[in-house]
């Protein structure tokens, strides 16, 4: 696992957020997590966080340093690996002291709609990244959850590593708060948080370096061409990718993107993933196919795109 944190790593991948698979009775699954992180590694991914999808939002904090413990040992040596902390404020100053006994370069603090402001939110990730030592990934989720001058200052004051942009628009191109963030912030080290859908407009249109993806654990090699493609600026070859994103992503929004995600690896025999934590129930039994079809009609996109063996 990499030590070190740079903007370089953003620009070199796509920045995956992997479930996180348990056991049938809801313990951290190691095996079936390295089946995970070696299938998205082996596509040419190196940068892995572990957020809303891993629903850490949920986590023990009996069972963080179990989890810390194994994505440093799981992963490989040049891959980028951050977890997340929160989204309430005494959980995270707790997870902070536990990721100190770890090198972890960079934590991501969960956001939430609930009792917050936007002040009140820049205040906890100064607190956290005091306590921490090291700067957090600010991920920007909701309508009014931080303003922009409040995010310059964070940024400007070096507490910030890397923000992950995912408030959802009608329109991708219609997005006057990040249209004012890129004036202020370089983009340079914004991420296009919400998948392959809308990463072309964010990367053309707005100048963010990246972007997260769910699907890519089911397609790792086919994600890393459109974001190659999104590079060379051919975005005729990143609308064709996309669009074969684009079932499966279509069911993560009108379903869940989390339960039809953690299902999803299953369903194409990637990895057993396991339960679904409570809060969260699991799919009904009248989604399964769909999910079933799409999963493996994107796993197979991906490996007839890839080269062939000599």
């Amino acid at each position: 696992m990499k030590t070190t944190f740079s903007s370089d790593d953003l620009w070199n991948s796509v920045i995956s957020v992997p479930p996180l698979a348990r056991t049938t009775t809801g313990q951290i699954d190691r095996e079936e997590n390295r089946k995970i992180i070696q299938h998205l590694e082996a596509g040419g991914i190196s940068t892995l966080l572990y957020g809303g999808n891993a629903i850490l939002y949920h986590i023990a904090l009996s069972e963080y340093a179990e989890l810390l413990t194994m994505l440093t040992e799981l992963s490989a040596a040049d891959s980028l690996v951050i977890p997340s902390v929160g989204p309430g404020y005494g959980v995270m100053l707790d997870q902070a002291d536990i990721l100190r006994d770890y090198e972890f370069p960079t934590a991501m603090i969960l956001p939430t709609r609930d009792i917050v402001t936007s002040q009140g939110v820049g205040r906890a990730v100064r607190k956290f990244v005091e306590r921490f030592e090291k700067p957090a990934v600010l991920y920007i989720k909701h309508e009014g959850y931080i303003d922009v001058e409040t995010t310059q200052q964070l940024v400007n004051d070096g507490l910030i590593s890397c923000i992950k942009y995912a408030i959802v628009r009608e329109e991708t191109e219609d997005d006057p708060y990040l249209r004012d963030l890129v004036e202020v912030v370089d983009p340079g080290i914004i991420i296009s948080g919400i998948g392959e859908q809308p990463a072309p407009v964010h990367m053309r249109d707005f100048g963010l370096t990246s972007f997260t993806s769910g699907c890519v654990c089911v397609a790792p090699y086919l994600s890393m061409k459109m974001l190659q493609a999104l590079r060379a600026k051919d975005y005729a070859v990143a609308e064709e990718i996309r669009r074969q994103f684009s079932p499966l992503e279509d069911l993560r929004n009108s379903i869940n993107p989390i339960r039809v995600l953690h299902r999803a690896l299953e369903l194409a025999e990637i990895a057993e993933t396991g339960p679904i934590i409570p809060l969260l129930s699991e799919l009904h039994d009248r989604d399964i196919p769909k999910v079933r079809e799409a999963a493996l009609t994107l796993k197979t996109a991906d490996q007839s795109a890839r080269p062939a063996l000599t």
